[in-house]
C-alpha cells in the first residue's frame, strides 16, 4: 500500500537522539564556587559543556546613576563597594578620574602612598583569589594560610584608614589623611614576613600533581581571544599578552619602581595561577621600594582651595579655612565642565572610569569600566567543551567579584 510516511536513516536517528539527551542545569547563583551571586546556564551533553550562558545583576545597585545625585567625595565610599577585596585601589582610580578632569596633580607623598595602598591591595585580592581557587579544587590548607596572612593586612589597612574592609581613604586632590607613625615601617615588616609565607602557599601547588591535573589544560584562552573579548589584568596577561597599565600608561610615578610583568604562555587556569603568584612577589617588591623613596610634604594638594578641604588644624584656626572646608563639605569639589577617561590597573584587571561633568560639584554622568563585567564576558567560549567538574576551575582561575560586575 502507498504511504508518505518515511523512516530517517539511522545517522539522523542518532542525532535526534543524542539532542534529546541534552540536560539544562543552573550553576548558581546560591552555588559557593560561582564566588556570588552569578548564575550560570549550562546546557550538558553527559558531563560536557555545550552552552554556557552567565546571566548577571543580581547583585546590580544603580552605582552609575547614584553618582549623579551625589558630590564627587560623596561618590568615595561607593567605590569600596566595587571590587569589594580591593576597596583602598578602587578609591585611587575614581579620585585619579576626577583630578585628571580638573587637571589637578597630586604631591608625591600623596602619591607614594597610593601606590603603596594599591599594592597592598593587589596582594590582599589575590590572596583571596588564590585561597577561593585552592578550596574550589579541594585544597584547603592554602585557602586556610591565604586568609592567615589577609588578615595581618587588613590590621594594616584598619591602622592606616580606620576600617578594615570598606576604606574610602582617598579624596579627590590626595588622601583623608597621612600615615600614622610607625605604620611604614609596620608595613614593611609584614613584606619582609609575607614573602617566605607566600613561597610556603605557592611550593603547596605549584609542582603537586592533583592541582596541575585540575588546572593545566582547562580554561584556555588563547591570545587573540583575550584580546577579542575584552579580558585584561591577569587573564590578559596569562594568555601571553605583557600589557600592565602601570608600565604602558604609568600613573601615580609607577614608572619610578621597577618591578616585572610576568605573562603566561598558554593561557590555561595554571598560567593564570602562575601569574597571580607572581603578581604578589612584585607587589612587595614595589612596597618595598616605595617606602624606601618614601617622600616628605602634603598627601593632597592643599592649594587647590575650590577642590581640596584644608588641614583640620587650620579649619580650627582660620575663619577663612572654616568657610573654604564648609563649602567643599556642602556642595563639592568644584570641578570644571568637561569629559575625561581614566583607567588604572586593578587586581581583576583594567578598571575604568569616565566621568562628564557641567561644571560644579556634582557629576553629570559616569561610566564605570569593570574588569570583572568583562572577563566574563568570554565564559560562553572558554566553558564549551570542557567537563561539568572543570566549569569551577576555571570560574575559580578568572577571579571574578560580582559586586564590581553588576554594579
Amino acid at each position: 500500500m502507498p504511504t508518505d510516511f518515511t523512516f530517517p536513516d539511522s545517522a539522523a536517528r542518532a542525532a535526534e537522539a543524542a539532542e534529546g539527551e541534552k540536560l539544562e542545569i543552573n550553576l548558581g547563583p546560591s552555588h559557593p564556587s560561582t564566588h556570588g551571586v552569578l548564575r550560570i546556564r549550562l546546557e550538558l551533553d553527559g558531563e560536557v559543556v555545550t552552552k554556557a550562558d552567565p546571566v548577571v545583576g543580581y547583585l546590580h545597585r544603580g552605582d552609575e546613576k547614584i553618582a549623579e545625585n551625589m558630590t564627587y567625595n560623596q561618590f568615595v565610599p561607593y567605590t569600596d563597594r566595587l571590587d569589594y577585596l580591593a576597596p583602598l585601589a578602587n578609591n585611587v582610580a575614581y579620585a585619579i578620574a576626577v583630578e585628571r578632569l580638573a587637571g589637578l596633580e597630586v604631591p608625591a607623598r600623596g602619591q607614594a602612598l597610593r601606590v603603596i595602598v594599591c599594592e597592598l591591595a593587589r596582594i590582599s585580592s589575590h590572596l583571596v583569589g588564590l585561597g577561593a581557587f585552592a578550596m574550589d579544587n579541594g585544597a584547603w590548607t592554602v585557602f586556610m594560610y591565604a586568609f592567615e596572612e589577609r588578615e595581618k593586612l587588613y590590621r594594616l589597612f584598619e591602622e592606616l584608614t580606620g576600617a578594615r574592609f570598606t576604606t574610602s581613604f582617598s579624596r579627590i586632590g590626595g588622601m583623608a589623611r597621612d600615615v600614622p607613625a610607625g605604620w611604614l615601617d609596620h608595613a614593611s615588616d609584614f613584606c619582609d614576613q609575607f614573602v617566605p609565607r607566600l613561597e610556603e602557599m605557592l611550593g603547596l601547588l605549584t609542582d603537586n600533581r592533583i592541582w596541575r591535573d585540575r588546572t593545566e589544560g582547562v580554561g584556555i584562552i588563547s591570545k587573540a581571544d583575550a584580546l577579542a573579548w575584552g579580558c585584561t589584568g591577569p587573564i590578559l596577561r596569562a594568555s601571553g599578552v605583557a600589557f600592565d597599565l602601570r608600565k604602558d600608561k604609568p600613573y601615580c610615578g609607577y614608572e619610578k619602581y621597577e618591578f616585572d610583568v610576568p605573562v603566561g604562555t598558554r593561557g590555561d587556569c595554571y598560567d593564570r595561577y602562575l601569574v597571580r603568584g607572581e603578581e604578589m612577589r612584585q607587589s612587595v617588591r614595589i612596597v618595598k621600594q616605595a617606602i624606601a623613596m618614601f617622600p616628605a610634604g602634603a598627601v593632597s594638594a592643599f592649594e587647590a582651595r575650590k577642590i581640596v578641604a584644608p588641614p583640620k588644624a587650620r579649619v580650627l584656626e582660620s575663619m577663612e579655612e572654616l568657610i573654604q572646608n564648609f563649602m567643599i563639605t556642602t556642595e563639592g569639589p568644584q570641578i570644571p565642565a568637561g569629559e575625561v577617561y581614566f583607567e588604572a590597573e586593578n587586581p581583576k584587571g583594567a578598571l575604568g572610569f569616565y566621568v562628564v561633568s557641567k561644571g560644579g560639584g556634582v557629576p553629570w554622568r559616569l561610566k564605570i569600566r569593570s574588569p570583572s563585567f568583562c572577563n566574563l564576558s568570554i565564559l560562553p567560549k572558554v566553558c564549551v567543551g570542557a567537563m561539568l567538574g572543570d566549569v569551577v576551575s576555571i570560574l575559580g582561575s578568572l577571579d571574578f567579584v560580582m559586586g564590581e560586575c553588576d554594579r
